[in-house]
């Protein structure tokens, strides 16, 4: 049961990802940016089921793989994000048509460790995609955080198109008072 419960979170986790990083995103100057990654480090560490007992080292190496392509995946997708201040102050993050390509690479590089797991009769739980998940998250927001201080010090704009409003801004903000 705990597998079911560890997928289905993966797959909630991943649907609201999906679905916030099109839309326009407020970037906040809190400090939570780290949580929702937190808290998925937590539910694979309670799985206990991160390693296949039976394939020690080729385990440590796919989780490792596996982090790393996380952490790699969320700064590409940091980096690659629109971020532009609107004429309130308030910096807001969307992703663009590189995230889409980021995040297939990111897909595509997790599906083949997954495939050479199974391939060498290693067993992975739930444990390391979450744990993978919960890196990217953390990797983007991190940069994204980065991105927004730079931008409200007024080291310039990281998108010279959106920059100061603009029409893009003025829709934006009309949708989110309807929501």
């Amino acid at each position: 049961m705990p597998e079911l419960v560890n997928t289905l979170l993966i797959v909630a986790v991943i649907a609201l990802v999906v679905v916030r990083q099109f839309s326009a995103q407020k970037i906040t100057g809190d400090q939570r940016w780290w949580f929702l990654p937190g808290v998925l480090l937590l539910v694979a560490a309670r799985n206990g089921a991160v390693l296949d007992p039976h394939h020690g080292t080729l385990s440590v190496l796919l989780l490792a793989a596996g982090l790393v392509v996380g952490l790699v995946t969320g700064a590409g997708w940091g980096w690659t994000a629109r971020m532009w201040q609107g004429p309130d102050g308030l910096v807001w993050s969307s992703g663009t048509k590189a995230t889409v390509w980021v995040w297939s690479a990111g897909l595509a590089l997790r599906a083949s460790l997954a495939g050479a797991a199974v391939l060498a009769g290693v067993h992975q739980s739930a444990a390391p995609l979450l744990m993978s998940l919960a890196a990217m998250l953390f990797a983007r927001g991190g940069v994204l955080a980065s991105r927004a201080r730079s931008i409200r010090a007024g080291e310039g704009t990281q998108d010279a198109e959106d920059s100061g409003g603009g029409p893009a801004y003025a829709a934006l903000a009309q949708r989110k008072e309807r929501v």
